[in-house]
């Protein structure tokens, strides 16, 4: 099947806000990682987040990844 990446990864980061902890302003957040392996390393790839593979069964997303994932939050899943 061929399938935009872009758009994949621009939604799994988005729901990563969804599941988002340990928020800490500056310095990001924590979230669940439970998403396609690929999407994830494109992720951290991207800046967004830490290293997706290890036994934590959590992410530490970057200030700018967390910021990102709230927008897109809101941009994709928020009632206008």
């Amino acid at each position: 099947m061929d399938y935009d990446t872009n758009k994949i990864d621009e939604y799994t980061l988005a729901l990563l806000y969804l599941v988002t902890h340990q928020r800490e302003e500056g310095l990001g957040a924590r979230a669940w990682k439970g998403f396609d392996w690929d999407t994830m390393n494109r992720l951290h790839d991207k800046g967004y987040i830490s290293n997706p593979v290890g036994k934590a069964k959590s992410v530490v997303l970057s200030e700018e990844g967390f910021l990102e994932s709230k927008r897109l939050f809101d941009k994709h899943f928020t009632k206008k």
